[in-house]
């Protein structure tokens, strides 16, 4: 169900109910001529920092996806009602929500678009105890009015990825949720975690081998010891993810050739081992009782983290606690060059929160002050009235890193934090002008 009334199907849908009535109940003959290794179907990666690329699904990895949801995520059964407003050629709808739901019979409200406003009165209407989410999706929901009845619905259980600290604890009380099941993977990878002990900020674990190596921020690459070898990080400590490549863990890339190839680190511990280049930094994160099983937890994407100060500043951390203002409704932040300063400085798109119109500048700078180290304090920040996304919610920093604070081509406005200033103000083309010529003594 997803429509809001019994209409009869659209012309350019299928009747899946009407087209089976009559059919025989045994599988097509041609079923017994598929195999596990079979492709299923292509999925396009999002296209946060790039052109998407079309990663090969076989029949395996969307069933083992599937189990994966409703076995170890969701745990649910045909009594259960699954609530899915993602996007359908997105792998986390397709597989954890579409692939749950094939597997075991349950019901899906299928929306075709995500509603905030919507959200709890159909998941009342609806009955459904499971939600397939992006963490996004929760940040939205949390900045909705606050209702005393919220937590008064059959919701229970919802499965999803990138739920962030701060959002977590507060979404699960307001919405009176009993099992967070986040989850990390990618839709070409070869490695996933999932939450299956229901612990708090975490994505779980894994049994896949793995390896968490050190990487050097600055220089954009895999840093290495005097012999040239990879350096494992220690327990804690943010390190760049590598799944093994083996017969049972096959990284099955995309349909091109060379951009598969791009993504395998060879020979990194021993002669002959592959591994798959995930991009993101994960640390392992003290849960409590865990089956003595370690548990991650997803730090960054490489390439948003950047080094400012002589410090690392991971732009979902310093985002997180901007979001914390009361004026902000969402943010993102990315790293752009100042001429002659090192390292990229920490810059900030802001959309207000719905009726506010324009920022106070004085509590914003003395927000940013009290939470926030003086190098992981955005240089720049620039007012728009919404920020752009992929089709599957991720932040679009690419053309945001490119336009920088050029007034040329930001007509939004930017604000800066100069140096020994503690207060934001409006840039204007003379201190543009005074950046531009390496002279603001950053």
């Amino acid at each position: 169900m997803g429509d809001a009334n019994n209409a009869p199907c659209p012309e350019w849908a299928l009747d899946l109910e009407q087209a089976a009535a009559g059919q025989d109940a045994a599988n097509p003959t041609q079923t017994g001529q598929n195999t596990l290794a079979d492709v299923a179907l292509y999925v396009f990666t999002s296209g946060t920092t790039g052109f998407p690329k079309a990663s090969v699904i076989s029949n395996r990895r969307y069933l083992l996806s599937s189990a994966l949801s409703y076995r170890g995520g969701l745990k649910c059964s045909e009594r259960d009602c699954i609530y899915l407003c993602l996007p359908l050629y997105h792998g986390t709808g397709l597989f954890l929500g579409v692939g749950a739901a094939v597997s075991t019979g349950a019901t899906m409200f299928i929306r075709r678009k995500f509603s905030s406003t919507h959200f709890l009165s159909e998941i009342r209407e609806s009955g459904a105890t499971c939600f397939i989410y992006i963490g996004e999706l929760c940040r939205y929901l949390l900045n909705t009015p606050r209702q005393p009845d919220d937590h008064r619905n059959p919701l229970t259980t919802m499965m999803g990825n990138g739920l962030r600290p701060d959002v977590w604890h507060e979404f699960k009380s307001r919405f009176g949720i009993k099992r967070i099941a986040e989850f990390y993977g990618s839709s070409e990878g070869n490695i996933a975690f999932v939450n299956m002990l229901n612990k708090d900020c975490t994505v779980g674990t894994t049994s896949i081998p793995l390896a968490l190596v050190k990487y050097d921020v600055d220089a954009d690459e895999i840093a290495r010891d005097a012999r040239g070898n990879v350096i494992k990080v220690a327990a804690g400590e943010p390190g760049l993810l590598l799944g093994k490549i083996t017969e049972m863990t096959v990284f099955e890339g995309y349909t091109n050739a060379a951009d598969t190839e791009k993504k395998i680190l060879r020979n990194l511990f021993k002669e002959g081992d592959a591994w798959f280049n995930t991009g993101d930094l994960m640390k392992t994160v003290d849960v409590g009782f865990s089956l003595g099983l370690p548990h991650y937890q997803f730090v960054d994407r490489v390439g948003d983290t950047f080094r400012w100060k002589s410090e690392n500043v991971s732009t979902n951390e310093v985002g997180e606690i901007i979001n914390g203002h009361p004026q902000i409704d969402f943010c993102n932040v990315y790293g752009v060059e100042i001429p002659k300063a090192d390292g990229r400085a920490g810059m900030a798109a802001l959309v207000l929160a719905e009726g506010i119109d324009t920022l106070d500048v004085q509590s914003f700078s003395r927000f940013v002050n009290e939470h926030l180290p003086a190098y992981a304090r955005p240089v720049f920040l620039r007012i728009q009235r919404e920020l752009d996304t992929t089709g599957t919610f991720k932040l679009v920093k690419g053309e945001l890193r490119k336009q920088g604070y050029d007034l040329d081509q930001v007509s939004d406005p930017v604000y800066v934090l100069k140096p020994r200033s503690d207060t934001y103000e409006l840039l204007d083309r003379e201190y543009a002008a005074v950046l531009r010529a390496g002279e603001a003594g950053y």
